[in-house]
């Protein structure tokens, strides 16, 4: 990323989407606003920023994660189909301008320094564990293969946001706490509080189907 800490970064504000550093992003660029951005964002450096949108208040959160295209495709339509990978965060300091599309003045944004590297290693492998077990109860429950990733990040810093990206279910809210918190203790703990409680309720449904083999899961 550019050495800078400051500069301005098209926006594309995305309903109940958070992007995360590292993670791949697919997107259909169909509108003709965010067709001229695409259009510009390549003649540049091929960076904009991908911001929550708040489908129902139509707000946009303050902190987002730049995407970086690495592919794009346009048909004759003028459609284009793009793959982007998040880079680094960033936090929104003053709007420049709103058409044709958003545009903002933002900062980057890291975590901060850790002070405690043990500790943080005995909670990463304490998250990797957490994982490791839902996946394998999932399995069991849905008579389904799943297993871990091999190449699941060793860095607990990339890990809490590798983890944060692949949460389940409508949890864009909680994705987002994840994507502004800058401590990777903190973010890894929280997540390691919903994996521990995401288990024991599996733990249980799974001694449930096994003491009772014939009810049905819902």
């Amino acid at each position: 990323m550019g050495e800078l800490s400051v500069r301005e970064l098209p926006l594309f504000p995305l309903p109940e989407v958070v992007l995360f550093p590292q993670e791949v992003l697919p997107l259909h660029i169909f509108e003709s606003r965010y067709r001229i951005m695409l259009k510009s964002v390549l003649e540049t450096d091929s960076m904009f920023g991908v911001i929550k949108l708040d489908p129902n208040t139509k707000s946009m959160a303050n902190i987002g994660c730049c995407a970086q295209i690495i592919k794009h495709q346009t048909a004759d339509d003028g459609r284009s189909n793009i793959i982007t990978l998040g880079q680094q965060r960033f936090q929104i300091l003053e709007i420049v301008r709103s058409t044709p599309y958003c545009s903002a003045m933002v900062s980057w944004i890291n975590d901060e320094n850790v002070d405690n590297f043990q500790k943080l290693d005995v909670l990463k492998d304490s998250v990797t564990e957490a994982l490791s077990d839902v996946i394998k109860l999932t399995s069991k429950l849905t008579n389904s293969k799943k297993n871990l990733p091999e190449k699941l990040p060793n860095n607990p810093m990339e890990l809490s946001f590798w983890i944060a990206s692949h949460l389940g279910g409508a949890v864009a809210e909680e994705q987002q706490r994840l994507l502004e918190e800058r401590n990777t203790y903190t973010r890894l703990k929280r997540e390691f509080e919903m994996l521990d409680h995401t288990r024991k309720q599996l733990a249980a449904r799974t001694a449930l189907k096994e003491s009772f083999p014939d009810i049905k899961e819902n």
